[in-house]
């Protein structure tokens, strides 16, 4: 959640319940231009009707930073950076549980698939290993909690993956489109759309942050990078386009191919790509979604984008899009929020 000096916020770090007392704290935080840790306690069976009133029955750790803008290498810097490109970076953020009362150092590294940004001091003890454990949350993919331990100084830090947005292609831009886009404009998301019809591909009919391409299905995929959270979904209405986009497709590795339409469309086009001589192996039709979206009762285009979206959303998190209270364990795993303690020696 970012807050200015006004008292005007955006994001958030709950579902509402901490944003007013929080927004009380980043303006006691900016006006003291330090950093300072904030501890809510919701595990007493009385929150919910006194302090905070969450009711969540959990504890809570709030960082709040204040943005220098004469830093060159303040968190929204950093954040911009990992914008400008579409790599998974780190930022390792320090703080200490131990001592809430004194330096809360914040955001003091980046680290990209092509290069490091620090502002910690050289020769830093923790420099080394924070560097280290930086290029291992890159590698497994995972966020963690570490805490530094050197003699009677300790020293806690968030190694926290920042993922690029899904990237979104939607091959067709009839007005069913418009739903679907606007809803991935909301969610952040990157999006493509790509027709070969002048008459459509239109950027006036689309939010402004599409980028729209006049394309035949051979040439689309030289216009665009992939990545594996990049999906596309095929909704031309045409057929032999969405065919010839299918076949393109196949050729190289996708994490989501949604196809629009009963289920017999997509049977005959891997029908008609038998006959040339393409069958897509078992991953490949792993990846391949058809009748596009999750069973959500959709008939509008609106629901059925919400349905396409949401089914994407689990592909990417590699989740099977059922009800949470289908769920047995909490629906984060408390795995994600241990912390490793570690012992450094001198």
């Amino acid at each position: 959640m970012l807050v200015t000096e006004e008292g005007a916020l955006t994001g958030a770090i709950s579902g509402g319940c901490l944003e007013g007392d929080a927004l009380r704290k980043a303006l006691f935080a900016l006006s003291r231009q330090q950093s300072m840790l904030v501890t809510y306690d919701t595990t007493d069976e009385d929150d919910a009707r006194l302090g905070v009133g969450l009711g969540c029955n959990g504890i809570i750790q709030v960082l709040f930073e204040p943005i220098n803008p004469g830093d060159p290498n303040n968190p929204i810097e950093l954040l911009k950076i990992v914008a400008l490109k579409r790599q998974a970076s780190v930022l390792v953020t320090l703080f200490s549980l131990e001592n809430k009362r004194g330096e809360q150092p914040g955001t003091r590294l980046l680290l990209k698939e092509d290069g490091i940004i620090s502002s910690m001091e050289e020769g830093h003890p923790l420099a080394r290993i924070l560097l280290t454990d930086a290029q291992k949350t890159l590698e497994t993919k995972t966020s963690s909690f570490k805490h530094y331990v050197a003699g009677h100084q300790s020293m806690h830090a968030f190694l926290e993956l920042v993922k690029p947005a899904p990237s979104l292609v939607v091959v067709g831009a009839g007005n069913d489109v418009i739903p679907l886009v606007k809803m991935a404009d909301t969610l952040g998301w990157e999006i493509s759309i790509a027709d070969g019809r002048s008459s459509y591909a239109r950027p006036e009919r689309f939010v402004s942050s599409c980028r729209v391409l006049l394309s035949k299905p051979e040439n689309l995929l030289e216009k665009l990078s992939i990545d594996e959270r990049t999906a596309f979904v095929l909704m031309t209405h045409n057929y032999n386009y969405d065919l010839a986009m299918l076949k393109e497709l196949l050729k190289r590795k996708v994490a989501y191919i949604g196809s629009l339409g009963p289920r017999k469309k997509l049977d005959r086009m891997l029908a008609d790509l038998k006959e040339e001589g393409i069958l897509p192996d078992k991953n490949q039709l792993s990846c391949i979604y058809g009748p596009a979206g999750l069973d959500l009762g959709a008939g509008t285009p609106e629901e059925i984008a919400l349905s396409i979206l949401a089914e994407i959303q689990a592909v990417l998190s590699n989740r099977e899009g059922k009800s949470l209270r289908e769920q047995q364990d909490v629906i984060h795993p408390r795995g994600e929020t241990a912390i490793e303690k570690i012992q450094i020696e001198k």
